[in-house]
Order: C-alpha cells, then structure tokens, then sequence
C-alpha cells in the first residue's frame, strides 16, 4: 500500500479473504493445515516482494517509515490476536459439540419411556457410555458438569416401572443400576450409587408375595434375604407367608380347595428354602394347612364328579397321615370313588363312614387264576381281597361262567364272607392281570346289587376269555 502496488496488495487482501473463510466460522477441528501453510507462504513472499521494491521505490521513506513501522506492528497483532479469537471460537464449538452429545444422550433416554427394560436395556447402555465419555474425556467441560444431573434423570427413567408400581417389571432394571457404580465410579454417583438397594429390596417383596404359591414364588424372596438380610423389606418376610397361609386355609372352605391346596403346597416349600432357616417358625403350620387342604380337595373332587381324582387324592391323604384322625374317612371315600369311576352310580354324595360288620351274609369267592381285589360301597363301604384259585381257568363266555363258575365239586375257592346291612350296593372287581400269564390288558368289572334282610347272598368273581383275537380275559 505505501509504494501504491495496489495489484499486489489486493492479492495479499485477497489471501487473507481466503484464509477467513476456510477458517471461519470456527469448529472443532480448526483450521486446515494446507490452509495455513498456504497463507504464511503468501505472508513470506508478500514481505519479501514488498522490501525488494521499497528499496527501489522513489518515495520519502524518511516520511513513511514511522507509518510503515506502526502499521507493521499492528499487522502483526492482528493475527496474533486473531489466533487467539480463533482458539477461544474453537473451545467453544468444542463445548456447543459436547453439549450436543450430551442432547443426544438425553434424547435416547427420553425415548425409553413406556417401553420394557429388555426392549431398552441396549439403548440405556449407548446413553451411559456416552455420559461416561463425557466424564472421562471432556472432564471441566460444561456438559461433563450437566452429567450429574442427567444421571439423576438417567435412574428415574430405568426405574419407572418401580414408580408405577410394577413391582416385578422393576426388579431387572434395578438390579442394573445396581451395577452401574462398578462401571461409572461411586464416587461420581454420589448418592445415586445406593438409590436402587431400597427400591430393589421393596420389589423382591412384593413381586414374590404376588408369586406366592406358584412353583417358583420363592426365588424373589430368597434373593431379598440373601441381598438384603438387614432390610425392612426382608423383615416383612416370615409375617407375610404367614399371612399368606391363613389366607389360603380359608379357602379351603371354599368352593375351589383344591387350588388353595396346591397353592399352600408351593408356599411350604417356598417358606422350607429360605436361608438361614428364616422359614422355619411356618413349617408346622403350613404342614398342617396342606394336610387339611389335601383332605378337603379330595371331597371335593368327589362331590364334584371327578372320582378318578378323587380316589388318587385320598388314597394319597390316607397313606401320607396315616395318624390323622381322617385317613379311616379318606380310605372309605376314596373306596366308593373309585368304584363310582367305574359305575357312576355309585357317586353322587360322600358314602357314610361304616364299614361290614352286621348285616347280611355276603359271601364273595373267587373263580379265577389271579388274585382279585372286590370294593364296593353303599350302604356300607369297604374292599376285600381274595387270593389265586389253584386249579382255576378262565372260561370263554359270560354264560358259560354263570353257568359253571365256583361250581366244581371238591375244589377250594378262595372267600370271605361280608355282613352287610340292606340297601343298595355297587362293586368293583379289580384282577391282577400278571398272575393270568396272558401278557395283554385286564379289565376290571362293575356291578350292582340289592341286599335285603332275611337272605343269604354269594357272589362269585370268574374271568371270561375275550373274542376278540389278542383282547385279554375280562372279570
């Protein structure tokens, strides 16, 4: 500009112009080095040229040379203080950069809301790493400052089930912020680090008392007292079985105590595997709702037409209580349920507890090569066994049975003879199908009978062959 080379002045302008717009507006990865490489080069030739000419420039340098000096100076704090501009507009697209990062972070856990921790738990990750590469690379930055307070965020949105009361939907999520201080540092979590220990242990209670009864109801409650022994969750434990027990003992009352009954089964095993014997106390108590609940089931099935069930259930009862006052009653029923299985006749309602005694003489013999097992139920309930006929057959029609059956001269038939009182009586003959040596199936016959005062009565149990090819002798 002093020695008017305007053309090459406007070059040296025009270098700068191009300098400021690849530098500007500022962002994080600051100006391209080929930018600045470029530039100086103009910077060195410009001075180089520009002293060349001046040497020969017919001017009063004498005049100029103060000016020259005061406007060398000046250009040459305008970079200076333009770089340092630079580096202060380079922090902060720094900083706008990290603060986005810090959005997106906030943008993903936002978008969790409603939907479940399996489904999210990936994407709760991503935001975590990105709020922990925030704190470990970006420490003093103005978004590694905001953290803190987006983790306060961060554990409210993981554990929303617990806030809405789903209790078994929180555990997962909880158990996972239990892991975090292991991942971001206690000490950045501050207070956060134990925030979910309360939350956790109130939800273990309560999804396992809500799961009570089920084959694996206990696994809640036995995590709650081995993760948290000491806490108020863990003390409502032993109270709230006991409490669950009377509830389903009043049931059994009830018109379904067969599932009160399952039930109180699940719960005596889940009070048996809590640790440290903390389910101890409820033992006997549950022992003794189970065995109420069993016996109760069992006349219910009866009563309910479901006498297969019913036999199963009270035989159970009667071989497993064996010093229960009930077991003589739970053999009676089970005795008339089975045979009403096989002649529903039978059924109907519960059989009186009275077993052969006085009565009729009813004389049951057995005409077969296997041991037969004869139940019958009516008036009186009971079953007798008889064992093997030696010598004995079977025969190849029901009429020629009839006909023949326990009706061989000099031949001992194994019998009993029953008193019966008069009434109605059904019966179940049940062969051991291994003794007949046939290998097929065997099946057990039904049939009634009327016993009136004033006679003597004789039944006698046969086999009749099948005609059906391989079909197996039938009683």
């Amino acid at each position: 500009m002093l020695i008017r080379a305007w053309l090459l002045a406007a070059l040296c302008w025009a270098a700068t112009a191009a300098l400021l717009v690849v530098a500007l507006p500022a962002d994080v990865d600051g100006v391209p080095g080929w930018a600045l490489l470029g530039h100086l080069a103009v910077l060195v030739l410009a001075a180089a040229d520009g002293a060349r000419r001046a040497r020969r420039a017919p001017i009063g340098w004498r005049l100029r040379a103060p000016l020259a000096a005061v406007l060398g100076i000046a250009l040459l704090a305008v970079p200076a203080s333009g770089a340092l501009a630079y580096a202060a507009a380079k922090d902060e697209a720094v900083e706008e950069m990290l603060l986005d990062r810090l959005d997106k972070a906030d943008r993903i856990v936002k978008e969790q809301g409603g939907r479940p921790f399996t489904a999210t738990k990936a994407d709760y990750r991503t935001a975590l790493g990105i709020y922990r590469g925030l704190l470990d690379d970006h420490a003093g930055s103005r978004a590694a400052d905001r953290v803190p307070g987006r983790l306060d965020a961060y554990y409210r949105s993981v554990a929303a089930p617990y806030t809405e009361k789903k209790y078994c939907e929180a555990v997962e999520p909880l158990k996972y912020l239990r892991t975090l201080p292991g991942t971001v540092g206690r000490e950045r979590l501050g207070r956060l680090a134990a925030w979910p220990d309360r939350r956790l242990a109130d939800s273990l209670y309560a999804c396992g008392m809500t799961s009570l009864g089920t084959s694996d109801g206990g696994a809640d409650l036995r995590e709650l007292l081995d993760t948290f022994p000491g806490s108020a969750a863990a003390d409502k434990v032993v109270p709230g079985i006991r409490a669950a027990i009377d509830d389903r003992t009043s049931e059994l009352t009830g018109a379904d105590p067969c599932t009160a009954t399952g039930e109180l089964r699940a719960i005596r095993a889940t009070a048996a595997s809590l640790p440290d014997g903390a389910g101890q106390p409820l033992g006997t108590k549950a022992a003794d709702a189970v065995e109420s609940g069993t016996y109760a089931c069992g006349l219910d099935e009866f009563e309910d037409g479901r006498y297969t069930e019913a036999a199963k259930t009270l035989d159970g009862f009667a071989d497993t209580y064996r010093g229960s006052g009930r077991s003589e009653r739970a053999r009676t029923v089970a005795i008339a349920a089975e045979v009403a299985a096989a002649r529903p006749q039978a059924g109907g309602k519960l059989p009186a507890q009275r077993g052969p005694g006085s009565g009729q003489d009813f004389v049951v013999k057995n005409d077969g090569p296997s041991p037969v097992e004869i139940l019958f139920t009516g008036p009186a309930t009971g079953s007798v066994k008889l064992g093997a006929c030696a010598g004995c057959g079977t025969y190849s029609t029901r009429t020629e049975g009839k006909a023949k059956a326990c009706k061989v001269s000099g031949r001992s038939y194994p019998q009993r003879t029953l008193r019966l009182p008069p009434g109605e009586y059904h019966f179940l003959y049940k062969r051991d199908a291994g003794a007949l040596g046939s290998g097929g199936l065997v099946r057990n016959h039904s049939d009634g009978a009327k016993v009136q005062s004033g006679y003597r009565y004789t039944d006698c149990a046969y086999v009749v062959s099948g005609g059906l090819g391989d079909f197996a002798p039938r009683s």
